[in-house]
């Protein structure tokens, strides 16, 4: 078997292998078929030059070289069909393509014919090379030779005007297999004329198949790891077919057909595995892109829901605050002496609305942080003073509930941070507040103090420390969240939001400061500490 003879072997190995490989990814689409009866007349074309090579018959090469014939007439007007067909210009090159198709109808009606290929002679090294006739100089003059060259700047054509890059990379490799293939198979035709030139391209040909079917295996979003894993497999067992295929001696054979059949069979194995573990690694990005979608809407609800209650509580504030107002008036007597039972009720509605008012504003504030809305207007504070005149507006409460209450500022300061005194003064209520609310009986003691801290700052340190109900170790972490309350509230008959304390850290965090609890667990007390720098000064706006 002469190395040409190979060539053709390799050539429909190549060409058949990728013609099944492309038309198994989809069996319905039409440039897909299209793409197989290509390849198809390839391997006919690649088989029959393999047999008329490795035969010394006259009859039976002449056959050969008619059935190469027949592959050969289908080749360029398939090729041409599949470009349109791919690239999506099949109904502008409609009328080329279908005469193309009438064209080789006609010829094949000559195959068998001396008009088409005359006669085989001695040529060159070949004992058996065909000589053509007037039909066949036709034929490549116009139907082989005219409609790859149409096909050619078509492509180049397509190439220079497409705008998108992954188009444009399908159409390079299909340029680049197109003139290794063209150009290795064409160095078949000179001894046809009497040139003496040896086809020694022909190993090239099957850079054709390959180029292309990888094109479309690329483009067409089938995944790169299981292409590469069959073109692996692929080369491996094309080599050790034809290692078979040259054996000297049956014994020979049989164990490199062997080798073949395990090797293809384990080959095959791992290309279904690969193809398992894409199609996992593609149901998970599905499952994330969803659960992302899903995400997004979530936060697009969130954000709907939160502009809703900054709506909703805007348009509460004002009534409320009305209600309020005059409450106060009727209870203070500013608009006539009540009846004691009436002063009780209208006492009990300045309560409801002061807690509502509080809550409205708790919700405000919340709407505000997850809005990014909060505003802060720093500027030089007295925490000493604040922290008195917060004592001073609470006293009512903290008389009411006969607590041991005291406030004691340790040291000379300064006292002086950069913060926003409306923002400062509601974390400074809410702590003490909530430690007057959840401290049925005992002592509430703050205390204001500068410490020393180990990178050498001294921080300003508000404290509050009391008796009451403590807070369990499993609470700790959930303290300073949304909606998070001790388990002893509804015990203890207390009403709130469980915002106050996020409310406090958020506002804190804007101040560059630190807020924690400390407690040694339920019934045990416990300790809320603020520490806020000194020396920094940022004008937020």
């Amino acid at each position: 078997m002469n190395i040409f003879a190979i060539s053709g072997l390799i050539n429909g190995i190549v060409a058949t292998t990728f013609g099944l490989l492309v038309i198994s990814k989809n069996l319905k689409e039409r440039s897909n078929q299209v793409y197989f009866l290509m390849t198809l007349s390839l391997a006919v074309w690649s088989f029959g030059y393999w047999q008329w090579q490795i035969t010394t018959d006259y009859s039976l090469a002449l056959f050969w070289v008619r059935l190469l014939s027949v592959g050969s007439l289908f080749i360029p007007v398939f090729f041409l069909h599949w470009c349109t067909l791919l690239i999506g210009k099949n109904k502008v090159n409609n009328v080329v393509i279908i005469l193309s198709y009438i064209l080789i109808g006609f010829t094949l009606f000559f195959v068998n014919s001396p008009l088409f290929i005359a006669h085989l002679e001695h040529e060159s090294i070949f004992p058996l090379w065909p000589i053509a006739g007037r039909v066949y100089d036709i034929y490549f003059s116009y139907q082989y030779f005219g409609v790859i060259v149409f096909a050619m700047y078509f492509l180049f054509r397509s190439y220079f005007s497409e705008h998108n890059l992954q188009k444009r990379g399908q159409i390079l490799y299909i340029i680049i297999g197109s003139l290794l293939g063209f150009g290795g198979g064409l160095t078949n035709f000179p001894l046809w004329f009497d040139i003496q030139i040896l086809p020694y391209g022909n190993f090239l040909v099957a850079a054709f198949p390959f180029f292309l079917g990888y094109s479309v295996l690329r483009y067409k979003l089938f995944n790169a790891k299981t292409i590469a894993t069959e073109i692996l497999v692929f080369f491996i067992s094309i080599i050790l077919l034809v290692d078979a295929t040259l054996s000297v001696s049956i014994i020979e054979a049989i164990l490199k057909t062997s080798v073949f059949a395990v090797v293809s069979i384990f080959g095959y194995l791992l290309i279904r595995s690969v193809y398992r573990e894409v199609a996992q690694r593609e149901k998970i990005e599905t499952l994330a892109k969803n659960l992302e979608a899903a995400n997004e809407r979530l936060r697009e609800l969130d954000k709907q829901k939160t502009e809703f209650i900054s709506f909703a509580t805007h348009q509460l504030r004002a009534p409320l605050t009305a209600i309020k107002g005059y409450a106060s008036l009727l209870d203070e007597g500013e608009l006539g002496r009540l009846p004691p039972e009436a002063g009780k009720a209208v006492n009990r509605i300045y309560e409801s609305a002061s807690t509502m008012v509080n809550v409205v504003e708790d919700y405000l504030n919340v709407s505000r942080i997850e809005l990014g809305t909060m505003k802060y207007n720093f500027q030089p504070l007295d925490m000493k003073t604040m922290v008195e005149e917060v004592i001073a507006e609470l006293r009512p409460n903290i008389a009411k509930s006969r607590l041991d209450f005291d406030y004691k500022p340790a040291g000379e300061g300064p006292w002086t941070v950069s913060a926003d005194p409306d923002k400062m003064k509601q974390v400074i209520g809410n702590i003490i507040d909530n430690s007057v609310k959840y401290t049925p009986k005992g002592f509430v003691h703050v205390t204001l103090e500068r410490v020393h801290e180990t990178d050498g700052s001294i921080p300003v340190k508000f404290t509050v420390s009391d008796s009451g109900i403590g807070i369990a170790p499993e609470v700790m972490p959930k303290l300073f969240q949304k909606f998070s309350r001790a388990e002893g509230a509804n015990k203890q008959n207390i009403h709130g939001t469980g915002l106050g304390l996020f409310i406090v850290k958020d506002i804190v965090n804007a101040h560059k400061g630190k807020v924690w609890a400390e407690s040694a667990g339920e019934g045990q007390g416990s300790k809320f500490i603020v520490e806020l720098p000194v020396t920094s000064y940022v004008q937020h706006s």
